[in-house]
């Protein structure tokens, strides 16, 4: 039996991020593939027609391949970590449905996903905590949930997505008190300029009822505006369209490569690394 989402719910909005996923995962395969999200969408009662009909503009393949780009960075650095780490807890901040926790699974490390309790719940029908895997309902900026990641053999943080709904404040006492907690550990996670915020706003942050763009987080030059958040912090970023990947893809076309310069350079479509010092 599928598991039932009604139209304007909180579970809704778990569905968007999904079904990007899954159709990251058809429009460009060699670059991108999720099979739990394509998996999942079959095993959801839900009326995808209206996301279905909107797919289709050049506006949303162009976003579509923004989250294949963004989800691979983020998985390069949790990678990345873990070749020195392989113990480490891989915590997913906001994780929704996402697998990435599982797509980076080395056989030893532990994973930890994090999100309100309704939507655990959900994740916990559709995606049931597996073996060294635990799924932790909790409010981000409730630094609580510090005390459930058993961080003794090292500690990646991720965030896909999620800190645009944050304010400035919220995100700078988050990193601090990380950076206290988790010595050694490292935090990666997307992030933009204001400039490309307002255009967000146009879209879909316009649901989350944000109005003073101005208010919430974004970053032009991660270095110089992140590094005095604490000496404990060693900052660094990469363009997320091209930082990480050159696009030169069969599936990808030329239009979309300079869109993903434009990305990259006006709007600082960025993946941000802060390592904890020990």
């Amino acid at each position: 039996m599928k598991f039932k989402i009604e139209k304007n719910t909180v579970q809704e909005t778990l569905i968007i991020p999904l079904y990007a996923r899954k159709r990251c995962s058809e429009l460009y395969p060699s670059l991108y593939r999720d099979e739990t999200a394509l998996r999942l969408i079959d095993e959801i009662d839900y009326d995808f027609s209206a996301l279905e009909k909107k797919s289709q503009s050049l506006t949303r393949r162009f976003g579509f391949l923004e989250v294949a780009m963004r989800q691979n960075d983020l998985a390069f650095e949790v990678r990345d970590y873990l070749k020195a780490h392989p113990g480490a807890a891989v915590v997913n901040l906001g994780c929704g449905l996402d697998s990435t926790g599982r797509i980076c699974d080395n056989g030893q490390c532990k994973i930890y996903n994090l999100d309100f309790p309704d939507v655990i719940q959900i994740r916990d029908h559709l995606l049931p905590a597996g073996e060294r895997e635990e799924n932790i309902p909790c409010d981000l900026n409730d630094p609580s949930w510090f005390g459930q990641i058993d961080a003794s053999g090292g500690a990646v943080f991720f965030a896909s997505g999620v800190f645009y709904y944050f304010l400035n404040e919220q995100v700078r006492a988050l990193v601090q008190g990380m950076a206290g907690a988790f010595p050694g550990g490292r935090l990666v996670f997307d992030a933009a300029n204001e400039k490309s915020l307002k255009l967000l706003l146009k879209t879909w942050l316009k649901d989350a009822k944000i109005q003073d763009v101005g208010t919430y987080f974004a970053v032009s030059d991660a270095v110089q505006e992140l590094s005095p958040w604490s000496n404990r912090l060693r900052v660094s970023s990469r363009g997320y369209m091209l930082g990480y990947h050159d696009l030169k893809d069969p599936s990808v076309s030329g239009f979309f490569r300079f869109l993903a310069k434009v990305g990259d350079g006006m709007m600082k479509m960025q993946i941000v690394r802060l390592d904890f010092e020990g």
